[in-house]
């Protein structure tokens, strides 16, 4: 596919046999090793569009150390844990300085960053064993936690979204969220509920938010998204009718709109419309559909 999804593309080799290795770890913890720079779970990104790096001089004495990956110098790169201050038992907000922030990493770096930003998020979330209720250590190279009393084993979680337009006649269903950016609109997404498929969920999230029933779905691609950390499935339905019921819980206004403006809008063209961030898979989604891929 000619369009590639934000957050995807990373260039840094994930090297899990080190993750089952403490000694080989602990040796590629050199004077090599770079360490991302960042102010809470915000990179520190270069004037050039690069994610900020320092030696490991810098880890904090209290830190723990989280591996992302070697690069093609065979480079360790790693994110430090710090301990747990109280803070990090919701999942952390987005600000508007980090979606600038994101427009102007470059896209592998960005993939580095979300994995880096998830893993520590999902650290501080996790800090006690969900079978027994102690304290649970970090293991595998920081992609694991294992209870201190029970030995039970915790693994970062993905939650998988279905993210989806619906079109009918040249149309593409647009909703708008409660408290986005004046005029944005974007695909309509939902979690996956258990024991359903994707094309499942795609049908009933598009019939609850909006009232139209689709019929076929097709799959069009998938994004990690680290908010804290999802997998965004990008699918377009077909319609079967394009008469409109709000639930307003979910949606404050929704409307359909033909290919030729979403088209134009995407080209930076004034619409009834401002398009997602080009870093967001409704974006890539919006751009398939646009061009009849």
């Amino acid at each position: 596919m000619s369009f590639v999804p934000g957050f995807t593309g990373g260039t840094l080799d994930r090297a899990d046999a080190l993750r089952h290795d403490p000694a080989a770890l602990s040796a590629k913890l050199d004077w090599r090793a770079r360490l991302l720079v960042l102010d809470g779970l915000t990179p520190q990104v270069t004037d050039d569009g690069h994610l900020a790096w320092t030696s490991l001089a810098d880890l904090p004495q209290e830190a723990e150390v989280i591996l992302l990956g070697l690069d093609a110098q065979d480079r360790a790169h790693v994110a430090a844990l710090l301990p747990a201050s109280g803070e990090g038992t919701t999942p952390a907000m987005r600000s508007p300085a980090l979606m600038t922030m994101l427009t102007a990493l470059q896209p592998g770096e960005a993939a580095t960053y979300a994995a880096a930003r998830s893993l520590l998020d999902w650290h501080a979330r996790h800090r006690f064993c969900a079978r027994c209720g102690s304290t649970t250590h970090l293991f595998r190279a920081g992609w694991g936690r294992q209870c201190d009393a029970c030995y039970t084993e915790h693994f970062p979680r993905v939650d998988p979204v279905v993210i989806m337009i619906a079109e009918h006649d040249g149309r593409a269903l647009l909703g708008r969220g409660k408290g986005w950016p004046e005029g944005r609109y974007s695909a309509l997404a939902g979690f996956l509920e258990p024991a359903e498929s994707v094309e499942e969920a795609v049908a009933r999230e598009i019939h609850e938010e909006a009232g139209v029933r689709v019929g076929a779905v097709r799959y069009v691609a998938s994004q990690p998204w680290p908010f804290p950390s999802s997998l965004m499935i990008a699918c377009i339905g077909v319609a079967e009718d394009d008469a409109l019921t709000l639930d307003t819980n979910e949606l404050e206004d929704a409307m359909w709109v033909p290919r030729e403006m979403v088209r134009a809008v995407l080209a930076g063209e004034p619409g009834p419309f401002l398009p997602p961030p080009p870093y967001a898979i409704a974006h890539t989604l919006l751009t398939v559909w646009a061009e009849g891929k």
